[in-house]
């Protein structure tokens, strides 16, 4: 009896030492516990706090994200017009292209006709250069002549003019109707005017010395061949030349 009583006791006293053990331990793990729920609530608070930071960002990049789609709308719808205007620009340049073709053609002909009028302008350009050129020469030939002539007619003294008179008047004697035309005929013959316009051009045809006369024709020839007799100039009647002899 005393027995069992000292094993009731013992277990007692083994229990009572188990259950200080135990709250001890329960006590040490409520504190572990506690520590760590205040941790773990500090890391929730932080976490919240992240959570808080991010979901402000996530709104933030979901306004930009917004504003983006509403500019990436913008540009799409941007993208599709300036596609049109391209389409309608290469459709327009394809027609101006056919057009410039067209009209590149259409000037060949004129291009070719504005360059045979140029050759020919640069011909007659070239022609009209070598005839202002003649044209100068015979301008300086006649200047020259006519210096030729002047030089002629001082050439003739008093003595020739004397010499000229005498063999008119001993004309008239042998040829009463040439002195008669001369004589009664109102105008002046000039035989130093026949005389030294045949000398100054070397030779004339005696149609062209009577154009050159202010007389009669019937006297001039009347006189130019008076003046052939005579051996003071030389007509030759086939061709009518008048020369120097």
């Amino acid at each position: 009896m005393s027995s069992n009583l000292n094993d009731i006791l013992g277990s007692i006293e083994q229990l009572e030492k188990y259950f200080d053990e135990y709250q001890q331990t329960i006590q040490k793990n409520g504190e572990l516990i506690v520590q760590n729920l205040k941790l773990t609530w500090k890391k929730m608070k932080l976490e919240q706090y992240n959570i808080k930071i991010l979901e402000e960002k996530i709104e933030t990049q979901n306004s930009e994200l917004t504003g983006l789609e509403i500019k990436s709308e913008d540009l799409i719808k941007k993208l599709e017009n300036l596609k049109s205007s391209k389409n309608d620009l290469q459709s327009k340049v394809t027609e101006a292209k056919g057009s410039f073709e067209r009209v590149k053609d259409a000037l060949k002909s004129p291009k070719i006709e504005l360059e045979n009028l140029l050759s020919k302008l640069n011909s007659v350009n070239e022609k009209i250069a070598l005839k202002e050129s003649d044209n100068s020469q015979l301008d300086q030939k006649k200047i020259d002549n006519e210096n030729r002539e002047k030089q002629l007619r001082t050439m003739y003294t008093e003595e020739k003019m004397q010499d000229l008179d005498f063999k008119l008047k001993q004309l008239k004697r042998n040829n009463y109707f040439t002195s008669f035309l001369i004589e009664n005929s109102e105008e002046e013959i000039s035989e130093v005017d026949i005389i030294a316009t045949i000398m100054a051009q070397g030779s004339c045809n005696l149609d062209e010395l009577k154009d050159l006369l202010s007389v009669p024709p019937i006297m001039a020839v009347r006189t130019i061949k008076q003046l052939a007799v005579k051996g003071i100039i030389k007509l030759d009647e086939d061709s009518n030349v008048i020369t120097m002899p």
